[in-house]
């Protein structure tokens, strides 16, 4: 609205503008043609430049104001997504809390809850990734350690991990694929038994872990710490070790 006006008023003058001014020496009779053209003309150019210097000046003004907005709109567009990571963050973390509560709970179910609850925020935030990971692999380690009397005979029934500490393991070897500047720490736990196949257990630290009949098809151990008994006393591709497809 404003542009057409400022259009209007600049046409206005060149039109008008030398005919207030001039007009009386236009209409002189003593006053030469050709010298009333060029009165006129000179009247014209002098209007046309003024009009043109106001509108660049508006324009000037029009692209100044434009760029403070588009700069307040950018600060404010910032400002949300600031926000929206805060009340992200804030989720997540109320989910977290949650979740660590759920795993010291006595009911089973709730503690699978809060498993998968854990792998869940482990996916959806990269980086809670290494927390996460160290706590369910903490939960192994606290849940399934290794007693030195619990035997390895052939005449022990079949032993396998408790559904909790079976639901970690898996998780942990499922993780999403990033990169870790940790090692996943499982040593001296009690692993007999348990479903590891297609697990991603690369630089896992698993020294004196006993892993009698687990399920190790296709698992991924590149880098991984098996030293010490029983690895060492009966080797890792012995009947005890090898893996089950």
């Amino acid at each position: 609205m404003r542009r057409h006006q400022r259009s209007r008023s600049f046409i206005a003058a060149l039109i008008w503008g030398p005919w207030l001014f001039e007009g009386k020496h236009v209409r002189d009779d003593t006053l030469a043609p050709s010298a009333g053209i060029i009165v006129t003309g000179l009247c014209t150019m002098l209007v046309a430049l003024g009009a043109g210097a106001v509108a660049a000046l508006g324009l000037h003004y029009t692209h100044k104001s434009h760029k403070q907005t588009e700069a307040l709109f950018e600060h404010t567009r910032e400002k949300d997504r600031e926000q929206a990571e805060l009340t992200r963050e804030g989720q997540v973390t109320e989910r977290y809390v949650e979740a660590i509560k759920l795993l010291a709970s006595g009911h089973l179910t709730e503690r699978l809850g809060a498993i998968y609850a854990l792998e869940r925020i482990m996916r959806d935030s990269e980086k809670d990734h290494a927390t996460v990971v160290e706590v369910l692999a903490a939960f192994v380690r606290q849940h399934s350690p290794w007693k030195p009397d619990a035997g390895t005979g052939a005449t022990e029934p079949e032993v396998r991990p408790s559904d909790d500490v079976q639901a970690a393991l898996t998780v942990l070897g499922r993780r999403p694929e990033r990169e870790e500047a940790f090692r996943i720490d499982l040593r001296r736990t009690d692993l007999r038994g348990a479903d590891l196949q297609r697990a991603r257990l690369q630089r896992t630290v698993m020294t004196k872990a006993h892993l009698e009949d687990a399920n190790l098809a296709r698992a991924d151990l590149a880098k991984a710490d098996l030293a010490g008994p029983p690895w060492t006393e009966h080797g890792c591709c012995s009947p005890r070790y090898t893996a089950r497809s």
